[in-house]
């Protein structure tokens, strides 16, 4: 296994270029299943563990693809199977993501219910409900999740989500640009990942309406053919890279990026006192002094993300008092706080509420990561502890961030990859 060594202290300071978002190549990837016509050239792909997983599970279906210097190319003209297994499915969620697009084209699909992250229940009623009233008939079987729709073709259907759902609200999008008549989608996710997947969607001849709103319109349309696009930038891993200049009492811009996709994120930064700067695509952030206290709620967007509370989390270690983190999202998001506590900070838990007390000196030891957004804490954390820190089980950190280590020895940090042994 692979682990980060990191030797805290470093100011980090320089400017850096933001990855492609992988929470809307995923999506995008999928939807390149839903027509036999043509190659698909999709650039700004981030090279990670999951999207490698993705592909491979194209491949077992029997997609063509060919992955390079963040270009991906996918021609899906001779799918072999409509059955996504346990083996690839158990690495990632987001292979829920094949449903939708299979079960439009082949009328049945047949996906194994998915792994990932390990944090509370992530049920897929919601995907589940959508191709039900898209008209499939679906069933649970022996560990897979089994689609057929009734009738040659999926039909138009009115869905109102009871919660918003990114996964849910992708899956059905996918679902119903090919379906007969019209479909209406209400309180669907609002998210730029979303956005990103309507955009995609329309070039290869979909036709939605509402797209940046809670209600999408689609007109089922016959035809579909493959595209060249771009993907767009990763706001998560933009917000981690500013809070390492902020835990770091450094000054970094990041380019490349959509800033308004990351607005409550740069409104929480100027609570806490850091100065924000943007200039077209680039975001530059100033560290203060001293850090304030900044309490903050994870919601579905446009409010503060889940994916940044873990990281938030690390910076307010540092800022002069308490603060308070809560996460209306997922309620066992909280698996990094005993960590962080190992490395000295003092935080108080009770089910989705945090308390942080700060300052606290960190001081660097083993740790243990436990899910994607926490090993991104637990490397914050690492940059201003005293001595060494090894963050272990870092493939969890592979499935989201490109070379992140890299990125921030390029920043000025003082961080390596190194292999261990894990004693059984």
């Amino acid at each position: 296994m692979d682990k980060l060594v990191i030797r805290g202290g470093k100011r980090l300071g320089g400017t850096i270029a933001a990855s492609g978002s992988k929470n809307s190549a995923l999506p995008v990837i999928a939807a390149t299943l839903l027509t036999p016509d043509g190659t698909f050239v999709i650039d700004r792909i981030p090279d990670l563990k999951d999207v490698r997983t993705f592909i491979q599970l194209l491949g077992y279906l029997g997609a063509s693809t060919s992955f390079e210097n963040n270009r991906l190319t996918v021609c899906s003209s001779q799918l072999q199977s409509i059955e996504a297994p346990y083996e690839l499915v158990k690495k990632m969620r987001a292979s829920i993501y094949v449903l939708g697009p299979l079960l439009a084209r082949f009328g049945h699909t047949r996906v194994s219910l998915p792994g990932g992250c390990a944090f509370g229940p992530r049920p897929v009623d919601l995907h589940i409900m959508a191709m039900e009233k898209l008209g499939a008939t679906v069933t649970i079987e022996q560990g897979f999740i089994d689609a057929r729709v009734n009738g040659s073709r999926l039909r138009g259907a009115h869905i109102d989500f009871p919660i918003s759902s990114v996964g849910a609200t992708g899956n059905a999008l996918m679902a119903a640009v090919t379906a007969e008549g019209t479909t209406v989608l209400e309180n669907a996710a609002l998210e730029p990942e979303i956005e990103c997947l309507c955009r995609f969607l329309q070039k290869m001849g979909a036709n939605i309406s509402g797209i940046g709103t809670t209600t999408l319109v689609i007109e089922g349309v016959d035809r579909l053919t493959a595209v060249g696009f771009d993907n767009i930038f990763d706001r998560i891993e933009a917000g981690t890279l500013l809070c390492a200049a902020a835990i770091t009492g450094g000054s970094v811009t990041v380019t490349g990026t959509v800033p308004e996709h990351l607005e409550s994120v740069l409104e929480a930064f100027r609570q806490a006192g850091c100065t924000i700067t943007i200039k077209g695509d680039a975001i530059t952030l100033n560290s203060p002094a001293e850090l304030q206290p900044v309490d903050i709620t994870a919601r579905p967007y446009p409010e503060f993300p889940t994916d940044m509370q873990a990281q938030w989390m690390a910076l307010m270690t540092q800022a002069k008092g308490d603060s308070t983190i809560i996460d209306r999202i997922y309620l066992e998001r909280f698996n990094h706080i005993p960590e962080l506590n190992r490395l000295g900070a003092n935080i108080e838990i009770r089910d989705n509420w945090a308390k942080v007390h700060g300052p606290r000196e960190l001081t660097g030891t083993k740790v243990m990561s436990t899910d994607l957004r926490a090993s991104a804490c637990l490397v914050l954390a690492g940059l201003i502890a005293r001595q060494t820190t090894e963050v272990l089980r870092v493939y969890h950190l592979d499935r989201g961030y490109e070379a992140i280590e890299k990125k921030l020895t390029a920043l000025g940090a003082d961080i390596k990859r190194e292999k261990y042994q894990e004693f059984a």
